[in-house]
């Protein structure tokens, strides 16, 4: 049987209750998940990815799942595993899914699907509806006896320009779904023959302790602590490091906003995931950079920076960056506008549409237009107030976590009602 990821540690109490939520979303959108949730009582359905922590994913179900049980639904997470070379071809697949060049090898197909043969032949069958994560395991529809229930594959990444030789890979295991999930319409890949697709934006969760209010001396000696200077401005990037969130490339402009602030400093708060081989080689040449530095921290979760302290410094920070050059969504996007915080980011994938229509001029497309935007914020404490406050209600309308249950939801009804 794949592994259970028991999320007693991942939640709190005050963000599994759906009413909760009612203060924060209004009681119409309430009341339609709680009669949707009714709708499907009895239903069983496992969703499964690669981890149970680091990166968007991770996030999400921990937020989700514990809801959806509150509800009533019967709904597991499992993990698929594998060993190192098994993540190094995965993360490779990434990466060409999102367009970078990758030959695929006969090693590569083999490594990846004799995983996946493996992983599916240790699935529990007593479920009804299984929603698979990513690329690590799509090929796990076609190796399992699911004994009818219902597939989706949830695509959290940008494969509008995939790799053609690896998307010619992946593309007959993805057809094999009942439903493929998207972030947006620009994110499905060319001719994809699938009879149900649907485009449903990720979301953060406002109740949990990531995004919950903080007081601000708490946040102050968050900071304070983690040797933070509080006298001076803060530029910060909260992000897995990976290439395509071009942490380095924020350090660049940072350093060109320093020419003309000295005083500013940089934080760089990341998540290491067991499933990114790729991110410790790029963590260590950071910290290389950051040792030449004093005003430029770093931080993981493996040097005690969780969610709580994750929150205190999006809370403490001057400007939020998110100088992504290639993204699925973006959730540290709308995490840091819920908290009332003027973001640049890079015009990349799904970080657009979470910006309000007048603060569109701080997507950005190289490290020179990054450091103009950030210092123009430096210098207007009213416009990043201002940016601040459109930004939050911008994602209490359109990026919280009862309408991503709702929409998912939604989507499973359809789909057992076929």
């Amino acid at each position: 049987m794949l592994p259970k990821v028991a999320l007693g540690r991942h939640c709190c109490a005050q963000s599994t209750n759906p009413d909760n939520f009612r203060p924060v979303v209004g009681d119409e959108l309430i009341d339609e998940v709680l009669r949707l949730a009714k709708s499907l009582e009895g239903v069983r359905i496992c969703e499964i990815n690669a981890t149970a922590a680091g990166g968007g994913v991770a996030e999400l179900l921990a937020s989700q799942i514990p809801v959806l049980q509150a509800m009533g639904i019967k709904v597991e997470w499992r993990l698929i595993h594998g060993d190192g070379a098994f993540f190094e071809v995965t993360k490779a697949f990434h990466n060409a899914l999102q367009g970078a060049k990758l030959k695929l090898t006969d090693r590569c197909q083999e490594t990846y699907l004799a995983q996946n043969k493996t992983c599916a032949g240790m699935i529990d069958q007593d479920y009804d509806v299984f929603i698979v994560h990513d690329p690590q395991p799509v090929a796990l529809r076609r190796f399992a006896n699911s004994r009818g229930a219902k597939w989706i594959w949830r695509c959290h990444i940008d494969s509008s320009e995939p790799n053609p030789e690896i998307w010619g890979f992946f593309k007959p295991f993805v057809e094999e779904y009942d439903a493929v999930v998207f972030t947006m319409k620009e994110f499905r890949p060319p001719n994809l023959e699938l009879a149900r697709t649907a485009f449903i934006p990720p979301a953060i969760d406002p109740l949990n302790s990531k995004n919950m209010e903080l007081h601000q001396d708490t946040c102050k000696r968050a900071l304070a602590n983690a040797g933070v200077d509080l006298r001076r401005p803060l530029l910060l990037q909260v992000s897995r490091f990976d290439p395509w969130k071009d942490p380095l490339g924020v350090i660049q402009a940072y350093r060109l906003v320093k020419q003309k602030r000295p005083e500013v400093q940089l934080a760089l708060v990341g998540t290491m995931a067991g499933d990114d081989p790729e991110g410790w080689r790029l963590l260590e040449i950071i910290n290389e950079q950051a040792a030449r530095d004093n005003d430029i921290y770093v931080f993981t979760n493996l040097t005690g920076v969780g969610n709580m302290e994750v929150n205190a410094f999006q809370r403490g920070a001057t400007v939020i960056i998110q100088k992504s050059l290639k993204e699925g969504f973006g959730l540290v996007v709308s995490e840091a506008l819920w908290k009332g915080k003027a973001v640049v980011a890079g015009r990349a994938g799904g970080i657009p549409m979470q910006f309000p229509k007048r603060y569109e001029g701080y997507l950005v497309e190289n490290v020179d237009a990054c450091a103009e935007v950030v210092l123009g914020l430096l210098e207007n404490a009213r416009e990043r107030e201002e940016f601040g406050k459109a930004g939050r209600e911008k994602v209490r309308q359109e990026f919280l976590l009862p309408r991503l249950i709702r929409d998912e939801l939604g989507l499973i009804k359809s789909l057992l009602k076929a």
